[in-house]
């Protein structure tokens, strides 16, 4: 942490499994901090080349490689000060997961990366995904893990999950279910138990001023807009009308490690100031 005209100024390292993750779940937070002068490190466990898409960006395999593109344009939308990609293999959510997958890794060796990274950067914050891993893929539940025992590790003091307060996200899914076609393989049931209860949610912070870098962010992984059987989540939420983007996407949620749950702060280092 460094000292600046009075006001402390922070480390954060967001971790995430794949390109796109970081823009839908915290692109607003990644911008706000950025634009409040804090030093926002994205890492990324893989280069999401198991991800679904259209065919034409699995030609010749490419699928990482256009990933890793859209990635560094994100990071950029959104202020980030350094983009760290780890390498990993993307163990994909549909499928028998290969061994050797960044899911299928012990937890010392999927974290030596991140343990090095958050010395290395003297993080003041790290920011991992609740113990569901959100929807239940394999690989964000492995950041989950893999993200408690590197801060634990690296002495990082502050550890946030990113996440979505369950009650709006079953809410935002009855309403896709009931328009025949959009999205057909998403269920309300699904998401009995994803994310987190408002209950346990610490942190709801306001990102509506920061909506326009929030929207560059998801343009920036066209990829992941729709796949060969339709549109995909990031690619419908890219149609709502930008008014409609702000209101609907224009708060995140945390719940922080050893805070006990209240009235959300809007103040994602509320901790440590």
């Amino acid at each position: 942490m460094v000292q600046s005209t009075g006001a402390a100024r922070y480390t954060l390292v967001a971790f995430h499994a794949h390109p796109d993750d970081e823009a839908l779940l915290m692109g607003g937070t990644l911008a706000r901090l950025a634009a409040e002068g804090h030093r926002v490190v994205l890492a990324v466990a893989t280069d999401g080349e198991a991800g679904a898409t259209a065919s034409s960006y699995r030609s010749a395999g490419r699928l990482a490689s256009y990933r890793r593109d859209e990635l560094e344009r994100s990071a950029a939308a959104l202020g980030c000060a350094r983009v760290v990609r780890f390498g990993f293999t993307d163990s994909g959510s549909t499928g028998p997961v290969a061994d050797g997958a960044f899911s299928r890794l012990e937890i010392e060796q999927a974290a030596a990366p991140l343990i090095e990274l958050l010395r290395a950067e003297r993080a003041d914050a790290l920011t991992i995904y609740d113990p569901a891993g959100g929807y239940g893929h394999p690989d964000h539940q492995q950041v989950h893990a893999v993200g408690v025992y590197a801060a634990r590790q690296a002495g990082t003091p502050l550890v946030l999950e990113a996440t979505i307060d369950r009650r709006l996200i079953r809410r935002l899914v009855r309403l896709v279910e009931a328009i025949p076609g959009v999205l057909p393989a998403v269920r309300a049931a699904d998401y009995d138990h994803a994310y987190s209860p408002a209950s346990s949610i610490t942190h709801c912070v306001d990102v509506r001023a920061y909506a326009v870098q929030k929207r560059r962010s998801f343009e920036a992984h066209a990829s992941q807009a729709s796949s060969d059987g339709g549109a995909r989540t990031l690619g419908l939420l890219l149609k709502l009308p930008r008014w409609l983007f702000r209101r609907i996407l224009g708060r995140e949620w945390y719940v922080e490690h050893g805070r006990t749950p209240g009235a959300p702060l809007d103040d994602l280092f509320a901790t440590l100031r």
